[in-house]
């Protein structure tokens, strides 16, 4: 049964991540097919990648908020100063008690509680944690949030989603139910991950970590490259499009802590809802933006899922192998992408996935593809089988 729903406008965004600290910066260099994976940021025991913000070390906040500094509060203000024009139009036309602020983060600030402990450690003196460290405004998911709306102004409702890599494709979800509901006019969505040891050495000790660029759906791939960036899309009720948000499709299978069903069932169930929601056939998909990590269990799963519902022609691409695994900002950086590729009628080339894993039965463009694009499907699937898909439409 159809549960089709109503069309919200995507109408800007912002975007810094290892592509560039801009969404022109970023889309320039995803067009030319570079990646924006370098080294790692700070020493780490073995050989990787990572989707590190090109430049070094991100501006510092404005000095009024200096008490939310962080690698993440930074990453965050890029992100608004990109679309900080369209933002207040939205604030100043709907009022800033009618937006709402809704982020997805995997670790939060927890970078800043590393380097604090790392200046703890020798002496162990509580006078060695830096005088500028603080937990509540640095560490915690809600010390970014709170920034992002002391910097906006923002002050409708505000909440962080935290289901790890598909916490950011959640929050669209969460955007339309409280603008359907009547509660905001508009919000503002998306993601913020920073580089931290908890992620880059934990990916590691999980035995998925790439020493070189990763490979989605490429034979004999070795495994993932961890990124940072922050994204944030503009929702509103009503407005010129950049594209529109036709449907979300969310599940929780529950399979295992950290691998997913190898049939892909719970991806399957989310895309078939996204589908559901905006009324739209699978035949009519014209490009999959894949989770695509490049570990091996990952890519199989998914690819039966896609198979199973999408069939084998449509063109799938893992933006992971331009900008690493962003984490909790993932679903967002990739719906800019999305967005782009409608606007643009245009897909990236799949990088690393030739020669293919004789097991994955998708297409993976080996050159971009300039096409007429009406849906695209972008997928985030995440820890613990939390599943999202959302589907977007060109404006046009």
């Amino acid at each position: 049964m159809s549960t089709q729903r109503p069309r919200l406008p995507l109408t800007a965004h912002g975007l810094a991540c290892g592509l560039g600290l801009s969404s022109t910066e970023s889309l320039a260099a995803l067009e030319r097919g570079e990646r924006g994976l370098r080294e790692v940021p700070f020493e780490v025991p073995f050989a990787t990648v990572t989707g590190t913000l090109p430049g070094g070390e991100p501006p510092p906040v404005p000095a009024h908020l200096a008490v939310y500094d962080s690698r993440l509060a930074r990453l965050a203000h890029l992100a608004w100063v990109d679309m900080q024009a369209a933002g207040e139009r939205a604030i100043a036309r709907w009022g800033a008690e009618r937006v709402a602020l809704i982020v997805g983060t995997s670790t939060g600030g927890i970078g800043e509680t590393e380097a604090a402990h790392e200046a703890w450690w020798p002496t162990q003196e509580p006078a060695a944690v830096p005088a500028s460290y603080s937990y509540p405004t640095q560490h915690s998911f809600h010390a970014f949030l709170d920034f992002l709306a002391e910097l906006t102004g923002i002050a409708g409702p505000r909440y962080v989603v935290s289901t790890a890599c598909s916490s950011s494709n959640k929050v669209f979800a969460s955007a339309r139910r409280l603008i359907e509901l009547g509660i905001v006019d508009a919000a503002v969505v998306g993601g913020v991950d920073g580089l931290c040891h908890t992620t880059v050495r934990g990916f590691h000790g999980l035995g998925v970590m790439a020493p070189e660029p990763c490979r989605p759906f490429g034979v004999d791939r070795p495994g993932m490259n961890v990124g940072e960036a922050a994204a944030l899309v503009l929702v509103e009720r009503e407005g010129e499009p950049l594209a529109w948000l036709r449907g979300v499709g969310e599940t929780s299978d529950a399979y295992h802590p950290s691998s997913p069903d190898p049939e892909g069932r719970g991806a399957l169930r989310a895309m078939q809802g996204a589908l559901a929601e905006a009324g739209v056939a699978p035949g009519e998909v014209d490009h999959v933006n894949a989770h695509g990590t490049g570990t091996q269990y990952n890519d199989i799963a998914e690819s039966k899922a896609i198979a199973a519902l999408l069939g084998t022609e449509v063109p799938v691409v893992s933006t992971k192998a331009y900008t690493g695994h962003t984490l909790g900002a993932c679903g967002g950086v990739e719906a800019i992408f999305a967005i782009h590729c409608l606007r643009r009628g245009w897909i990236p080339a799949a990088l690393g996935a030739h020669p293919t894993d004789p097991d994955i039965p998708l297409r993976l463009p080996a050159e971009p593809e300039e096409r007429t694009l009406r849906y695209v499907l972008s997928n985030s699937f995440a820890f613990g089988g939390n599943n999202c898909s959302v589907l977007f439409e060109a404006a046009r």
